[in-house]
């Protein structure tokens, strides 16, 4: 009986859930499509998170992959190939998908749907459309499940994730894509968590502030250049007991104070009303209008303030020297620290995308497909993001050649050496051996795989 209970799940992760939704966010304008609503305008209206998100996206993109062999036998040579050719054999680029799985960053999440196919030359059929005819499965393409279209999460009954159901454009129609036919990225799996948490999810507070005091600064810039609308009326029409023909005399004169703008058909012409005074004399002064100037500047000067929050938001992705420079601060060194640290929080998001594939999209795709002879699966691996300082990997080289350590017989330190600062690499005889590329065909006297598209970057 107790050997038994070992293979049991007695507790639960305690994630807050019902009915296939969500709910561990406890800011309800942050919960389900509402938040994904605001996290679209932070990424699309802010120049700050724009930017932020462009460095991400731009820094991604141009790290280098490559596919690692997971042994030295021909089948292992064989398979890294395969895998390398199937990454650009899909009808997307390699670079268009990695742009879809980024989306990830602002909605903490992006599910993916693996779609297969065999690879048939150039058929006309575009499920075996491909650059290869050995009539292996690969993988046609990996395109996103937008995270607007998300009804609900289907949950076995341990707390693991089994499916996603959306409902989305153009016919809305009901849409189960089960997990094993699928990838999901995350920025974090806490409590298994299907929707991860927004990098953007500390900058919100700040952004909010920012939003708001640039709209009554907007609004207070135009009317201290206009002048605040004032009107004066009659005093009956503003009585309870106005007429109707009154009431909507004051709506009209309202609606004209509310729209005043300072345009090129600025101008208002307004009725004269003839009163009486105590000696019978007539003067028409009944509607007036004018513009109360502010007569001043504002105690609080808008621009510091707005500048305190961006910088807020910045640090919540340890972007803030992108303001370095802007507010007349800063220093090279300073600068260069918090740079490297921007760098390594992105080398932990390529991290998270090589590791889904490695953990899903490979293993299910060599599933598909027999290599015999296969000791271990190749695996998808990333370069760094940041190129390193030359003048300071000069002295390390230095520093090393002078402890008796010769660089030049260590073939694959040299390759790498030479790739660091994008030096062609050394010649090899061992044509089957996959090699990073830094974005360079290499050559090859395999007509199959001569294309450039063919090579990893």
């Amino acid at each position: 009986m107790a050997n038994q209970n070992i293979y049991l799940e007695h507790g639960s992760t305690g994630l807050t859930r019902f009915g296939g939704q969500v709910s561990e966010e406890w800011l309800s304008d942050l919960r389900g499509t509402k938040g994904i609503k605001v996290y679209r305008e932070m990424r699309d209206n802010d120049p700050v998170i724009g930017s932020i998100l462009f460095a991400i996206k731009m820094l991604i993109r141009q790290a280098a992959w490559r596919v690692e062999l997971g042994g030295d036998s021909p089948a292992d040579k064989e398979a890294a190939e395969f895998l390398e050719s199937c990454l650009y054999d899909m009808s997307m680029t390699w670079h268009d998908t990695l742009t879809e799985i980024l989306s990830f960053l602002p909605f903490g999440w992006s599910y993916h749907e693996i779609v297969y196919k065999r690879r048939l030359g150039d058929s006309k059929d575009p499920t075996k459309r491909s650059k290869h005819n050995d009539g292996r499965i690969g993988w046609r393409k990996i395109p996103i499940r937008s995270q607007e279209t998300l009804l609900r999460w289907v949950f076995d009954e341990e707390g693991g994730i089994q499916a996603m159901e959306q409902s989305g454009p153009p016919d809305y129609q009901l849409r189960t894509i089960p997990i094993q036919k699928a990838l999901l990225f995350r920025t974090e799996a806490t409590k298994n968590n299907p929707e991860g948490r927004s990098v953007l999810r500390n900058a919100y507070r700040p952004w909010y502030f920012k939003k708001n005091i640039e709209e009554i600064e907007g609004i207070g810039i135009e009317r201290d250049l206009a002048g605040l609308p004032v009107a004066l009326v009659p005093p009956e029409i503003l009585s309870p007991s106005a007429t109707d023909e009154q009431k909507a005399l004051l709506s009209s004169i309202s609606a004209v104070v509310t729209s005043i703008r300072r345009d090129s058909e600025e101008g208002i012409i307004f009725p004269a009303e003839e009163t009486t005074d105590l000696d019978g004399k007539t003067a028409k002064t009944g509607y007036k209008l004018h513009l109360l100037t502010s007569g001043g500047r504002r105690q609080f000067d808008t621009t510091e303030v707005i500048q305190r929050y961006e910088q807020r938001m910045a640090m919540t992705v340890l972007a803030d020297f992108i303001m370095l420079g802007h507010q007349k601060t800063g220093t090279h060194s300073l600068g260069d620290n918090k740079t490297k640290m921007f760098s390594v929080a992105i080398g932990a998001f390529l991290d998270e995308i090589a590791e889904v594939f490695n953990a899903h999209a490979i293993p299910r795709l060599f599933a598909l497909n027999s290599f015999p002879g296969l000791t271990a699966l190749p695996e998808l691996v990333h370069g760094d993001v940041e190129s390193p300082d030359l003048q300071e990997l000069g002295e390390f080289i230095k520093s090393m050649n002078a402890a008796g350590f010769e660089i030049g017989k260590d073939e694959e330190l040299e390759n790498h050496l030479r790739g660091a600062a994008n030096l062609p690499l050394k010649p090899t005889e061992n044509r089957g051996e996959v090699k990073p590329t830094n974005g360079e065909p290499e050559e090859t006297d395999d007509p199959e795989h001569a294309d450039p598209e063919d090579t990893m970057e």
